[in-house]
């Protein structure tokens, strides 16, 4: 037996090449079907190989990919795109838009996708040209472009989709820099530089290769050994010794990622518990963290402290409602105004194994019980915890949202009653008619003011605990350069290259 950083050097799959990036994920990726995948490793690694209608900027603009323009009719329920003319899928085939149709009707209708809530707003889909493409909506929605940024406005191939199934994941064929080449589940996926991309000039690497190494110190010796050539999301303990390591350089970005305690309110036995069926309860349990302490102890100061699903710093953030700072007082009159004097009140959290994740739940064990709680841990896997999430084996999950553009993805799938991320299954029509308004009203003011709104009845409710929102941090190579973070964590491979 070997240690696993000797193992990965001696493999030949993994010899040292200018033109190939070795990139570290700290998870083994789920499907490489868009419209099935869950994780944000499977999103980063399809982000290479797969073209999406439009992209983000650095900025958070957006910005032409697949479709070159758009434009909305005066009453915002119609979308019209022009496409590039000059693409082609990793098969040979051409991307026009009868497969910008395809792709988009398979988000919506494809057997098990969990993308049809994204594109709720979405009456039809129409090719009115061969590189024109209509979606008319139902209702004007605000979020659209996000959607179209991300998963759900990925451009898969037609033929290729219709010939896999379900089991397109497998070897995903779509319109991107890179195609898929091989996949050793829970060890690496490879990808070679597709020659036919419309954007080839500025694709410098020949291959990438993604491997999945869970434990976090075995990535850092990676890449210190010089063994990867990135971290994808390092650890804040990492990042402070990559700084100061001669052969690295590292990066950081404001992130629109957010990590949270989602409470069992109603999916299953599970939910019966008192902190599932006691909002000053779940109030209490806030007021017991201490946020501050837990960015800088374990974020290292890489986080901003939050209790809203977006940071304090955007126009949707309700101000009437700051982060508190802990307040144990506060929490202890909550708990007896509750009914649960001098009682210890069981708790158990779910959360993945990820050291970072544990550390966090360590300290919030520490604080809560301090408070009057009896905080147990469950750390699982993170394909483990996804499933017990959705079937409602859980009483408390440890959550981490990679984020979005618009704020929409950041909480209207997680909190509304028919939401495809709602595990908890808490429901209050009041705020659905809230969110749903949201995200029919353009202008940004009418927004926000919208949100704040919602804001107001989730800080009551308290279905879901905001902690904070932590940067997308990175340690590469000086051999790399052109790499430029992202604010959803996403690697653009455009003019990167090593020397």
């Amino acid at each position: 037996m070997c240690l696993f950083f000797f193992c990965l050097f001696v493999s030949p799959v993994f010899a040292s090449s200018a033109s190939e990036l070795k990139i570290a994920l700290q998870d083994d990726p789920d499907s490489l079907d868009p419209a099935l995948s869950k994780t944000f490793s499977g999103r980063l690694v399809y982000t290479a190989i797969c073209d999406k209608l439009v992209d983000i900027s650095p900025d958070a603009s957006f910005v032409p990919e697949l479709a070159q323009s758009w434009s909305f009719s005066e009453d915002g329920k119609i979308l019209k795109m022009s496409l590039r003319k000059d693409v082609v899928f990793q098969d040979g085939t051409p991307f026009n838009a009868d497969a910008a149709v395809y792709s988009l009707k398979r988000t919506i209708g494809f057997l098990q996708s969990v993308r049809e809530n994204e594109l709720d707003s979405v009456a039809s889909v129409d090719a009115t040209g061969p590189f024109e493409l209509t979606i008319k909506l139902k209702y004007p929605d605000a979020s659209l472009l996000s959607q179209l940024a991300d998963r759900a406005g990925v451009m898969v191939s037609p033929k290729a989709a219709r010939e896999m199934g379900t089991d397109f994941g497998l070897k995903p064929i779509c319109a991107g820099p890179f195609r898929f080449v091989e996949r050793v589940p829970h060890d690496r996926i490879v990808l070679e530089k597709f020659d036919r991309y419309w954007n080839s000039q500025q694709i410098k690497l020949d291959h990438l290769t993604f491997l999945s190494i869970e434990d976090p110190s075995v990535r850092f010796s990676n890449l210190r050994a010089g063994i990867v050539d990135m971290v994808d999301r390092l650890s804040s303990s990492d990042f402070a010794k990559a700084k100061t390591a001669s052969r690295l350089e590292t990066n950081r970005i404001a992130s629109e990622a957010y990590i949270a305690l989602t409470i069992n309110i109603a999916n299953g036995d599970k939910a019966m518990t008192p902190l599932g069926q006691q909002k000053l309860l779940r109030q209490a349990f806030s007021f017991a963290i201490d946020r501050a302490s837990i960015r800088d102890t374990v974020y290292d100061g890489a986080m901003i402290v939050g209790n809203q699903p977006w940071a304090p710093d955007t126009i949707w953030y309700n101000s009437g409602f700051p982060v508190s700072p802990r307040n144990l007082e506060k929490a202890r009159q909550l708990i007896e105004q509750a009914g649960f004097a001098n009682q210890k009140i069981d708790v158990q959290i779910s959360h993945s194994n990820d050291p970072t994740i544990v550390q966090v739940m360590q300290a919030i064990r520490t604080m809560a019980n301090e408070a009057g709680f009896n905080v147990s841990l469950r750390p699982k896997e993170e394909t483990k915890l996804a499933i017990d999430n959705k079937s409602g084996k859980f009483e408390v999950s440890a959550q981490r949202w990679s984020g979005r553009i618009d704020p929409d993805g950041n909480i209207f799938r997680f909190v509304t009653c028919e939401g495809a991320g709602n595990i908890g299954r808490y429901c209050n029509r009041a705020l659905d008619d809230k969110l749903s308004l949201a995200r029919k009203t353009p202008d940004p003011a009418e927004r926000a003011d919208l949100y704040h709104h919602a804001i107001a009845i989730l800080q009551d409710d308290m279905p879901i605990i905001y902690l904070g929102h932590p940067d997308y941090i990175y340690a590469y190579t000086k051999k790399l350069h052109g790499f430029e973070p992202y604010p959803d964590g996403l690697i653009r491979f455009s003019n990167m290259y090593k020397n």
